[in-house]
């Protein structure tokens, strides 16, 4: 079966979001259309769509008679939503744990190694998108939908200091050791294990983002 190619729109949003995601626009940046719209090849009408789009799930924000820029978070904004994660995901978690399978092991010690390879190239933006798709492959198992597209919006608004987190050697490290500890902890049925686990991981990106965040300008 064919493959149907993307729309202009799809294209663009699809762009941005890779250069959100992998920090080639960073938090605060403006999105010059101009520029965007010449260098995709794209008009402006499917670049001003894709930017409404990314506006509603939060990763853009639009000033008036200033335009577009990259959503840039507060250090309260980016605590509260993680504190919020931690609290949705540890629910997913726990009622994932109650439905695995050894082949759902299988699939997520899969999902991964790729997040091991992709941090080993020192890949960023293959990195960030393994990761979401270690943990939604675990999320998802819980077998709650309105549960996972909750945690999916609050990875949305956050997406754009994946990139911060994972720009170091010994973060990308941490991530990938502490994946094997979740896993580890789920094989042993140990969830509680797992949860403390996810909890750390998740406090260790805050503490590096608190970090980079907080650092006067160069």
């Amino acid at each position: 079966m064919s493959v149907r190619p993307p729309t202009a729109q799809q294209f663009v949003l699809g762009e941005l979001r890779r250069a959100i995601t992998a920090g080639r626009l960073r938090p605060g940046a403006p999105i010059r259309q101009d520029a965007v719209a010449e260098e995709l090849g794209v008009s402006r009408v499917p670049l001003r769509e894709a930017l409404k789009t990314l506006q509603g799930e939060g990763l853009v924000s639009y000033q008036a008679h200033r335009g577009y820029f990259v959503e840039s978070l507060s250090l309260d904004d980016l605590r509260e939503a993680y504190r919020i994660r931690q609290l949705l995901e540890e629910e997913a978690v726990r009622r994932a744990a109650a439905r695995l399978t050894g082949a759902d092991l299988d699939r997520l010690d899969a999902a991964e190694r790729e997040v091991e390879r992709a941090g080993a190239a020192g890949d960023v933006l293959e990195m960030a998108a393994a990761n979401r798709r270690f943990h939604m492959a675990l999320f998802e198992l819980a077998g709650m939908p309105r549960l996972i597209r909750l945690i999916q919006s609050l990875w949305d608004a956050t997406d754009a200091y994946r990139s911060m987190y994972y720009g170091e050697g010994d973060n990308r490290a941490r991530v990938v050791d502490e994946h094997n500890a979740v896993l580890a902890a789920l094989r042993k049925c140990d969830v509680d294990e797992a949860v403390r686990i996810l909890d750390a991981h998740r406090d260790h990106a805050v503490a590096a983002l608190e970090a980079l965040l907080e650092e006067p300008p160069s």
